[in-house]
């Protein structure tokens, strides 16, 4: 199918006023994050970071030239998801030099990685449709992407899950998760029909034939064989929830939801008595106190963190979040907490919820099974994540390992973002969403 020029877009709400909401947005949020990076110049929150400044007003200028970019060749991609992307990324980014500055400087390298595949998916896979052609081609490069880890792959945290590539580290399965959602987008659009009405009838229930969920059933199950090999089982959450929810968007058979918990029951059950490092995450979920010297230690400081910022926080600055081990990666939001309060932290939970209405009003406006699908997955695989590293640090769910979109450092989960963010707003582009 041949490529889809901007100019033929023929969304009239979009266009030059949407991209004007955008850079209005985008530059409230320069006012929001340079406050911040002056307060850390100044050296309010310790020694003065004289890289901040640059390092913010240089955040600015980049997602403000994406914008204008899109202007100049008539994208009409959903004009709010990129500014509440940028008020996430700068809250984390100020966050960052508070705890360490040079994970900041690292983080802001990601970004401009991060934004540069952000163009590029929303230049070069604008017709977004031509995607559904491809289902087994993810298949195979997602096990593949998955499979090189098992064996060539460094633990951290207890997963396997890392390839060092010299100059920097990679973690593949962030990248696997978009493929997970366009192989099933493709293969539900396909078979949906056959998914919900069923071939052939099992009593009072009517169930497709082995050759409609059998592939389905095979890519998610070597998916999350491998996932347990790599012992990456935060990921693996997080592909279990995202398929639950593209297989009930697609049927509305909640047959298919409750046989699914049913696995992830019996998957939960097993991993705690085969996985050690499962088991401790379990039981310190439960109650942490006893191991506060040891495993528990990194939880329980969560706990006295966010505890401490009460409603409107200590301050920015005035916190103790160093003594959070790992910090800037899986607890941000603790830290966030601590000297931003009650308010900070629903801030940021406000941000992902208008994230996530953005992109359901994306599926629900497209016009296309295979978008729609998409769209939801790739929606509900952001909110999930969130919704369970967040859980993880307060302690609503066992601590699973995963970092906090756009917001924790972490090169791979923020370049995987930004690819989904492209995709989400090519999908936004053909349903001309205002």
């Amino acid at each position: 199918m041949a490529p889809v020029s901007y100019s033929e877009s023929k969304c009239s709400t979009q266009g030059k006023t949407g991209r004007q909401v955008e850079w209005k947005l985008i530059l409230v949020t320069g006012v929001y994050m340079m406050t911040g990076m002056l307060l850390l110049y100044l050296g309010v929150t310790g020694e003065p970071e004289p890289q901040a400044i640059l390092v913010g007003l240089a955040t600015v200028a980049a997602f403000l030239l994406v914008s204008l970019y899109w202007h100049f060749t008539g994208y009409q991609g959903d004009c709010f998801l990129l500014p509440v992307t940028a008020l996430l990324f700068s809250t984390g980014l100020v966050f960052l030099f508070r705890l360490d500055p040079a994970y900041a400087v690292r983080q802001f390298v990601w970004l401009l990685a991060g934004l540069m595949a952000l163009i590029l998916t929303t230049r070069q896979l604008v017709n977004f449709r031509f995607l559904s052609d491809y289902k087994y081609i993810y298949a195979l490069a997602g096990l593949v992407a998955l499979i090189l880890p098992v064996f060539f792959g460094s633990e951290q945290g207890g997963a396997k899950s890392w390839l060092y590539l010299g100059l920097f580290s990679l973690q593949p399965s962030e990248f696997v998760k978009i493929l997970v959602v366009l192989f099933l987008a493709s293969f539900l659009t396909e078979n949906k029909a056959v998914l919900t009405a069923g071939t052939r009838n099992l009593g009072w229930l009517s169930l497709p034939g082995p050759q409609e969920w059998g592939p389905l059933a095979v890519m998610w199950g070597i998916s999350l064989l491998l996932l347990v090999f790599q012992r990456d089982l935060g990921a693996a959450l997080i592909y279990f929830s995202t398929f639950l929810t593209m297989v009930y968007v697609a049927t509305s058979r909640i047959f298919y939801i409750l046989f699914g918990l049913g696995l992830f029951v019996a998957g939960a059950g097993a991993s705690f008595y085969f996985f050690d490092h499962v088991r401790s995450r379990v039981e310190i979920w439960l109650n942490p106190w006893p191991y506060i010297e040891t495993t528990g230690y990194q939880v329980c400081q969560s706990l006295f963190a966010i505890n401490s910022g009460g409603v409107l926080g200590v301050g920015f600055g005035q916190g103790y979040p160093e003594y959070i081990p790992a910090v800037h990666t899986d607890f941000i939001f603790s830290a966030i907490c601590e000297e931003m309060g009650l308010l900070g932290g629903t801030g940021v939970i406000i941000l992902f919820m208008i994230y996530v209405f953005r992109g359901i009003r994306i599926a629900l406006k497209t016009k296309d099974e295979f978008a729609a699908l998409a769209a939801s997955g790739l929606t509900a695989l952001l909110g999930l994540q969130a919704f369970i590293i967040i859980s993880g640090v307060t302690k609503l769910l066992p601590l699973t390992g995963i970092t906090l979109p756009y917001m924790s450092y972490g090169g791979s989960s923020l370049v995987a973002n930004f690819i989904l963010l492209g995709l989400l707003l090519n999908i936004s582009h053909e349903a001309y969403v205002d």
